[in-house]
């Protein structure tokens, strides 16, 4: 480990919208994890955290899973360890899934989105999907580990138009133009 830097040790990803419009179905929005290994960093993921999941270790879990938005303050919250991550891995990918029951939707037609990322109480990054109104899921943040093994973190949201199945297998995949 670098002696200057310590690098991200442990962030918390958190997301919170508003209920849907009486007289509609409820919002679901979804948090998910991907970790990817140091000799495949850009195929399909290890393994996935996501609702009633967590990391075979235990370094990556949700803390909070809402189905509807109607709680208080961040909805879902998914803390990622990373310094006490294995080795073996070099990427955590983490991006956000909007449940396509009983239609279709977008970030367009949800009311409020927020994210916020923070390490302890530094926010990292804020967001409110404005970038990606017409996907249906998103990428929010990817996290890499450096030669030396320390954590470092690269904001950025990126839109995806997949079912939440497709995004789970490619949202580590190389950055679309």
């Amino acid at each position: 480990m670098n002696g200057v830097s310590k690098g991200i040790r442990k962030v918390e990803i958190a997301l919170k919208w508003d209920p849907s419009p009486a007289g509609q179905p409820p919002t679901d929005l979804d948090i998910v994890a991907g970790t990817y290994l140091a000799d495949d960093p850009q195929g399909e993921p290890a393994y996935l955290v996501h609702f009633d999941s967590r990391s075979p270790d235990g370094t990556i879990y949700l803390n909070r899973d809402s189905k509807d938005g109607k709680g208080f303050g961040w909805d879902e919250v998914l803390t990622v360890e990373l310094d006490r991550l294995d080795a073996r891995y070099a990427r955590v990918v983490v991006g956000v899934v909007i449940q396509q029951r009983p239609a279709r939707r977008t970030f367009v037609s949800v009311v409020n989105p927020s994210l916020r990322i923070r390490e302890g109480y530094t926010d990292l990054a804020q967001d409110d999907f404005g970038g990606v109104l017409g996907a249906t899921a998103a990428t929010v943040a990817e996290f890499r580990r450096d030669e030396s093994g320390v954590w470092e973190f690269h904001p950025g949201v990126t839109g995806f138009e997949d079912d939440p199945a497709n995004f789970t297998r490619t949202m580590g995949a190389a950055h679309r133009p």
